[in-house]
């Protein structure tokens, strides 16, 4: 039991990184911004696989070890209970002065007679009871360690539902932006996460369309400046069989489709970035994802061209919903709307490694091999609806007047979710009942003493912590002697 403990304890605190830091099955978005932020620091973390704590090797062994010594502890107690359930009451000890709220009551009654109404009140009070002579053994509370037990197997239950949810679930990411769809299929995710056992060419069927995103910031109330009253997802799903939904997806409040949930993960800006060539001939326009660096969503994103110019062009782009000037002269946002917005670029020419066949994040631009044109001095800066030379007579680029938003959707599917629950539930349920059933041991002795007198003597026993002991066997002693006709003298 102590190492299970332990083993608890420290599952506790080897999930703690999971919540400081972004998770990769998750937030993948955040890891990409985490290792923008901390180039330093997130290599080491990364290699100790803090971005996927709840896959790595060091957790998963906790997690493996705690089940096994859970194992270990259920079954000798299942046995021991088992034993004990089916034991009788023990005997009645020959001096019940020693033990816990020791009192007795004397007068005339019949002793055969008070013993059987000892005996049918115990039992009414949920006693076990067995009769040794002239005396009566109670004992209760079978039911903390039953609850003990239940709680130490549904622990073993969530460990099993959540190993078989891992299995045959999966989690997996997407970026959509106001206006496109998401297809329920392993090619249209960013990132996708399957289990052991998932088949991903076997996913449910949908299609889902962010038809508009809805938010509101605080602009009234200088407390609350610039914060967000909620998030807002409008979507169109489609079903296998052709049908079509309305729907809204909220923080906390996914969408169903079919067993499969689909979370409001994370939003930013996706502005529409058109590039000519010198011609006039467009070469190439996206919506172009921007990722919030800041709570006035202060953005950044990575614009790649590489067709259609004399050169492959990068661009680093900084999108400032509402532009402010700072003292040192950097831009920087206000406000996370657009009230002011502003597009900021770095142009860089050359290679961008794109041609090797390798993956490269959308998200990330390597410049090692690229000739700076414009930095953070001379870096080109758009608004709504206006275009500007490239450097080097490279061409134009264009800011459309409508900047959409995007909206990062995450879809989750866990089979084993509803017995996680109901496991959930017999954990608290099995604790609350260890914590508060009692344990005791009660006796009542008749003691028959010449002329038609008897003494009754009534004392209990703990078996662990019971503070309401004492009052209990009073209490039994009052009732049990007011029946009677008797009078509690000690």
């Amino acid at each position: 039991m102590r190492t299970a403990l332990f083993l608890l304890l420290l599952l506790a605190f080897a999930a703690i990184p999971g919540s400081l830091v972004p998770q990769v099955t998750a937030d993948p978005n955040g890891v990409r911004a985490y290792e923008i932020q901390n180039p330093t620091l997130y290599p080491i973390l990364d290699a100790l696989g803090v971005f996927n704590t709840y896959g790595s090797v060091w957790f998963s062994a906790i997690y493996l070890l705690l089940f096994v010594s859970l194992i270990g502890c259920i079954i000798p107690r299942a046995r021991h209970h088992w034993g004990a359930l089916r034991s009788r009451p023990p005997r009645t000890p020959a001096r019940l002065e020693r033990m816990a709220g020791f009192s007795t009551a004397s007068g005339q009654a019949d002793a055969a007679a008070a013993l059987s109404s000892a005996t049918s009140q115990l039992k009414r009070l949920g006693y076990r009871t067995e009769t040794f002579g002239a005396s009566v053994s109670a004992e209760r509370g079978y039911l903390r360690e039953t609850g003990n037990l239940v709680f130490h197997m549904a622990l073993v239950g969530i460990l099993v539902a959540v190993g078989f949810g891992g299995g045959f679930g999966f989690t997996g990411q997407r970026i959509v932006v106001e206006g496109s769809k998401f297809v329920n299929a392993e090619g249209d995710y960013d990132t996708i996460s399957p289990g052991r056992f998932v088949d991903t060419d076997d996913l449910s069927p949908f299609r889902i369309v962010v038809d508009d995103f809805e938010v509101r910031y605080e602009a009234e109330n200088k407390n609350a400046y610039g914060q967000a009253g909620g998030y807002v997802a409008h979507v169109t799903n489609t079903l296998a069989d052709g049908s079509t939904q309305k729907a809204q997806i909220k923080v906390n409040e996914p969408l169903e489709i079919g067993g499969t949930q689909v979370y409001l993960l994370g939003n930013g800006y996706a502005p529409t970035v058109t590039v000519r060539d010198p011609e006039g001939t467009v070469v190439w326009t996206d919506d172009v994802p921007f990722l919030p660096q800041d709570a006035n969503l202060t953005s950044q994103g990575v614009i790649k061209v590489p067709d259609g110019l004399a050169e492959q062009v990068g661009m680093i782009g900084f999108l400032y919903p509402t532009v402010a000037t700072l003292p040192s002269g950097a831009l920087a946002s206000s406000f996370p709307d657009l009230n002011d917005p502003v597009l900021s670029l770095q142009v860089y020419a050359g290679d961008l490694g794109i041609n090797d066949g390798e993956p490269k994040s959308v998200y990330a631009l390597n410049t090692a091999d690229l000739t700076q044109l414009a930095g953070r001095k001379d870096a080109l800066k758009l608004t709504p609806g206006e275009t500007v030379d490239l450097p080097d007579g490279l061409g134009t680029i264009e800011l459309s007047a409508d900047i959409k938003r995007f909206v990062s959707l995450d879809v989750h599917r866990d089979p084993a979710q509803g017995w996680v629950l109901v496991f959930a539930i017999l954990v608290l349920g099995g604790l609350l009942t260890g914590l508060f059933v009692p344990r005791r041991r009660v006796w009542v002795k008749v003691v028959e003493t010449g002329g038609g007198d008897i003494r009754i003597e009534y004392a209990g026993l703990a078996r662990g912590e019971d503070p309401t002991l004492d009052a209990a066997v009073a209490d039994i002693a009052a009732k049990h002697s007011t029946a009677l006709g008797l009078k509690v003298d000690s």
